[in-house]
């Protein structure tokens, strides 16, 4: 059965670049690299890499990037813009919670939803993280942005989302207390001008979830704080303001 995350991301790409939560790939790889303590030397795993924003930015400043995403339509564009920004990455289709890295990476990337929390279980979503945990080194770092529950239970995110510039445009909007999961009526225009709506499914975690599914997995240093786009940063307090958390995490 055909995902809707799939229907999404097919030939989606192009567009998917101008929109607005696309536009703080420069300091949200600051952020990375400051976390990396800028060392070059180290291998970055980029999981749900979409079109290689943060990808390509960090191959530019001389980081070697594999990035994974199940799109054949962000791949093709994540490489059209490696190619023309003169950066050699390791572009790989596969689906997040089929990895089969082993221990390869000194840092695992998962920002702007990259897979993680987009998928129709839960079980699904935390196999993505046994995937990264597996991929990491020991000592490795891990950096996740995903959607704070904290988030919808203060605020309409339908009427959040539709009063920013974006092409995605919400209807039929609920979100469920018992699962925490969004479900809403998408519409998007697609490359070709093709105007596509599906249902979402959208899964949003309080910190203490994502806090225990990382113990569990052995993680250490485990810190969450209040996710700004192009403006990622340990001083950022979460609140209930925040649509997503940012999640810094290290593996044993």
């Amino acid at each position: 059965m055909r995902q809707w995350y799939e229907t999404l991301f097919e030939n989606y790409a192009k567009t998917y670049d101008q929109e607005s939560f696309t536009k703080g790939t420069l300091g949200e790889v600051d952020f990375i690299e400051k976390e990396l303590d800028a060392d070059k030397t180290l291998r970055i795993l980029d999981v749900g890499c979409g079109t290689g924003r943060h990808a390509i930015e960090l191959a530019k400043r001389g980081y070697s990037v594999t990035g994974v995403d199940l799109s054949e339509s962000q791949l093709n564009r994540a490489k059209e813009k490696a190619a023309a920004a003169n950066v050699q990455i390791d572009f790989q289709k596969a689906d997040a919670r089929e990895l089969t890295f082993q221990t390869e990476f000194d840092a695992v990337l998962i920002i702007c939803e990259g897979a993680f929390s987009l998928m129709e279980t839960d079980a699904m979503n935390f196999k993505i993280l046994e995937n990264v945990t597996r991929a990491l080194k020991p000592g490795g770092k891990f950096i996740l942005t995903t959607l704070s529950a904290l988030y919808p239970l203060y605020h309409s995110v339908k009427d959040m989302i539709n009063a920013e510039d974006n092409n995605m445009k919400y209807e039929k909007y609920s979100f469920d207390l018992m699962t925490f999961r969004e479900r809403t009526t998408m519409t998007i225009t697609d490359d070709s001008g093709t105007q596509k709506t599906f249902e979402t499914n959208e899964r949003f975690y309080t910190p203490s979830e994502i806090r225990w599914m990382l113990e569990q997995l052995k993680f250490q240093n485990i810190a969450i704080h209040g996710c700004k786009i192009g403006a990622f940063s340990r001083e950022d307090t979460l609140t209930t303001e925040d649509f997503e958390m940012l999640v810094i995490a290290e593996k044993q």
